[in-house]
């Protein structure tokens, strides 16, 4: 059969891969280097005192000091905001910067927060255990439950926050309803879309102000920064973009760099994650020694159907329960040859993690299962690994985790 192929006209906007690896760039760049420069500096000099005038009464275009601002970080934010369809973005030196700065940035004493419960650990203990010292008070409503994220909304409400998917266990956030409720209070909403991606969510396109990555995960994904953006209207980052500056919350100039590199990879990486996670997560379910798994992508999860709707595809992480409890979870674990036992997740290689000893490891068991937070729980975050090679590790390990270990003979019976 012949093939035909669909050619875009002129002006088009480009697909996805080519604004991951040109977006925000100019195309003549210094000393004609096809890679943006590393401007590794913490000071900008001025030539005479008719370009200081020029800058600070004039506004001209420059740079003055390294935390208002570093051409290798413009060119980041830049790009980043392309991807997410986005009017501007303000990266930081990690994801909770991100989502830190921008809380305190949009809310003032006396005003009120409502987050759900299954937002990331660290989010959930800043907004319920610190934000209180500036006046500001937080209502956590259930995840889903969206008659109680309703009722839970104030005169004082400043905006909801939440993610989606949510971790470990990838619930999915019905953007529609969300913006319902808040447009009818004329509240602000923001999403921490970390483990979407643009390539799999866009937030804004729904009716979201703003959206929060953590993009040491997938947009870097090699496992080696740290780093954050917020992404919406440029009235509000501006706003988080001021208080950012004054808390010096900023990203380094190797760093942009490093997260530039992986931007020309991520749409290819994401597009192997997402395939080979569908994979994994349908080999799991399916597994004797696996009692539960949990992904956006099988119909078996809860939120199945929306996330059909409103993704292009369910990320690189399954989640799962092992048949058995904390012995078995272990030597699961311990049998691994290939997955790296290790927190995080977006990066090359596959990560998997027991959110009970690694994560949780400071609660009681019946504070972690109020949490969810089971003894046999398991996250896999998939690498870019050949998709044979990740099931084989990880049926050998399920099948290791499932033996008993033989008990020890008595002194009696060796004797015997």
């Amino acid at each position: 059969m012949k093939q035909t192929h669909k050619h875009k006209h002129a002006g088009a906007r480009p697909g996805l891969s080519t604004r991951a690896v040109h977006a925000g760039e100019d195309r003549q760049r210094y000393a004609d280097s096809i890679t943006t420069p590393i401007v590794q500096t913490s000071t900008y000099v001025f030539k005479n005192s008719r370009e200081i005038e020029a800058y600070t009464k004039g506004g001209k275009d420059r740079y003055e000091y390294g935390r208002y601002g570093n051409p290798t970080e413009k060119v980041a934010e830049r790009r980043l905001a392309d991807l997410e369809g986005a009017q501007d973005c303000v990266v930081f030196g990690s994801g909770m910067s991100a989502v830190v700065t921008t809380i305190l940035a949009l809310v003032r004493s006396g005003d009120h927060i409502v987050i759900t419960d299954d937002a990331y650990k660290k989010t959930l203990e800043f907004c319920s255990a610190y934000i209180q010292r500036f006046g500001v008070d937080c209502t956590i409503v259930p995840f889903g439950d969206y008659q109680a994220l309703d009722a839970a909304i104030e005169p004082r409400t400043r905006f909801i926050i939440s993610e989606s998917p949510t971790n470990p266990y990838l619930n999915i956030f019905d953007l529609v309803r969300l913006k319902e409720i808040a447009a009818r209070h004329n509240i602000l909403t923001l999403i921490d879309s970390t483990f979407a991606t643009p390539m799999n969510q866009r937030p804004l396109e729904f009716g979201v102000d703003l959206v929060i990555h953590s993009c040491t995960k997938y947009l870097a994904g090699h496992n080696d920064i740290l780093a954050g953006a917020v992404l919406g209207r440029t009235e509000l980052v501006s706003q988080i973009r001021d208080l950012h500056k004054a808390m010096g919350g900023v990203i380094d100039p190797h760093c942009c760099y490093l997260l530039l590199r992986g931007l020309k990879t991520f749409p290819i990486r994401m597009a192997h994650q997402n395939a080979a996670a569908q994979t994994i997560a349908e080999f799991l379910e399916a597994h004797p020694q696996v009692q539960r798994a949990y992904y956006p992508g099988l119909p078996s999860h809860p939120h199945h159907a929306i996330a059909a709707q409103q993704m292009s595809g369910f990320g690189g992480v399954v989640t799962f329960e092992i048949k058995g409890g904390l012995p078995q979870a272990k030597r699961f674990l311990d049998a691994l040859k290939l997955c790296f036992i290790a927190p995080s997740l977006g990066g090359v290689e596959t990560l998997i993690t027991h959110p009970a000893t690694v994560s949780y490891y400071n609660l009681t068991r019946k504070e972690r299962y109020a949490l969810g937070i089971k003894d046999n729980l398991i996250r896999l975050a998939v690498g870019v690994e050949d998709l044979n090679d990740l099931i084989a590790d990880l049926d050998q390990a399920l099948h290791a985790g499932a033996r008993k270990t033989a008990a020890p003979k008595s002194r009696r019976s060796q004797n015997s």
